[in-house]
């Protein structure tokens, strides 16, 4: 089985534009291909997760990776997806955040000896002259073709700026220039990216004067990471589960995949993980009563390919230790609080709840206690009017919310 069956047969590949000539790019290790990384964080998540993962596997199959850290395009922000104008980024924000994505890169990517390529648009993309890209791109881009492409679709709802229009103009842009200085043939992205990797495919195949049966620069959609519902994976109520281990640490990532929903377990073990595909089929025939062991290898799989093994082996320790009853609270999730935020008669439990990141407001934090959906140090919140006070907090107090969210408030 070459690499292009088995992501065919893992449920990774969504479009093509040429099927064969794909095939024989990455099973002959022949492809130079590219995707793309807008910095608009100062970390990947796991939105970025699947991406890297393909990477990693066509790398291994021989091909080069060219990572693109999109300096330029961050500078507009990809209308792709959104009903709202995604917020202005200063230079030195976006610069900051790419240096970022590259250290979390190198997690996956081998990038010695010319094997993988990292580069940033920006070194192209903001030296262009309007009307030079109005003349020597433009004439290529139909705006009754772009109106109708899905990456627009949400914004013109709301209303679709001129900065965001250019979006697409500007991605195209990439495959072009990557194409003519680093031979890349083959673009991935989500399959929300369609139109825009259509767009690019076509300028480079108009400019340089190409027919369609002579065009070497292909594009392929990998399948959005949706759970059961439809909705996309890697959020929860706090937000955005990251990469970095100080947005979300190892333990935080480890649960997260520990508790996906029954439905997901295995579409997650086939499209993630590093498994065997004859592994996971071992698994989709387990009885369903072994469900939670199928998710704790998904999880410790997932945080060893991010943080490393040991950190993966103190997360399902942690986990195994807290769920038993008891348990070290060595490697739990920990909010540090000053001695000076702590009053006189103790903090009340709403507003620890808020300060350690459980709740968003004090009115959900009211919501759970009433509900019975928190515990400190094993004992039930009866109320609201529960306080801690800093002898406890200074010898640390466990919370538990509902019942897989743990965390610990410590005086520091």
């Amino acid at each position: 089985m070459g690499i292009y069956e088995e992501l065919v047969e893992r449920g990774l590949i969504a479009q093509v534009t040429d099927e064969e000539k794909i095939r024989n790019l990455v099973n002959n290790g022949e492809a130079t291909f590219y995707i793309g990384f807008d910095p608009t964080a100062d970390s990947l998540h796991v939105g970025h997760f699947m991406a890297l993962c393909l990477m990693k596997r066509l790398q291994e199959a021989g091909n080069k990776p060219i990572a693109l850290i999109g300096g330029g395009t961050a500078m507009v922000g990809d209308p792709s997806g959104r009903s709202d104008m995604r917020k202005m980024m200063t230079k030195e924000t976006i610069q900051y955040n790419g240096e970022c994505f590259k250290k979390q890169m190198e997690r996956f990517i081998d990038f010695s000896e010319g094997k993988a390529l990292m580069v940033n648009n920006a070194d192209w993309l903001l030296d262009l002259n309007y009307v030079e890209v109005l003349r020597e791109v433009g004439p290529y881009f139909s705006v009754n073709n772009m109106l109708r492409a899905e990456c627009y679709k949400q914004r013109m709802k709301q209303g679709l700026s001129f900065l965001e229009f250019n979006y697409m103009i500007m991605q195209s842009y990439d495959f072009y220039m990557l194409y003519q200085k680093y031979g890349c043939n083959l673009q991935f992205g989500g399959d929300d990216q369609w139109s825009n990797m259509l767009g690019g495919r076509e300028l480079i195949r108009r400019k340089l004067g190409l027919e369609e049966q002579d065009a070497k620069a292909q594009s392929m959609t990998i399948t959005l990471l949706l759970n059961s519902e439809g909705k996309k994976m890697g959020k929860t109520a706090n937000g955005a589960v990251w990469l970095d281990p100080n947005k979300t640490t190892p333990f935080e990532f480890f649960q997260y995949w520990r508790n996906v929903d029954d439905a997901d377990v295995m579409k997650c073990l086939r499209m993630l993980t590093f498994l065997s595909l004859d592994e996971i089929k071992a698994m989709d025939e387990w009885e369903d009563s072994r469900i939670n062991e199928k998710k704790e290898v998904l999880a410790y799989e997932l945080t060893s390919l991010v943080h490393g093994k040991a950190e993966a082996d103190k997360a399902r320790e942690t986990s195994h230790a807290l769920f038993a009853g008891g348990g070290s609270d060595e490697n739990m999730p920990t909010t540090t609080i000053a001695a000076d935020e702590v009053p006189a008669e103790g903090m009340g439990a709403m507003a620890l709840l808020v300060r350690c990141g459980l709740c968003s407001s004090n009115g959900e934090a009211r919501r759970l206690i009433q509900q019975g959906g928190v515990a400190f140090d094993g004992e039930k919140v009866s109320s609201i009017d529960v306080k801690v006070t800093a002898d406890q907090l200074t010898n640390g107090v466990k919370i538990k919310k509902g019942k897989k969210v743990f965390h610990r408030a410590v005086i520091g």
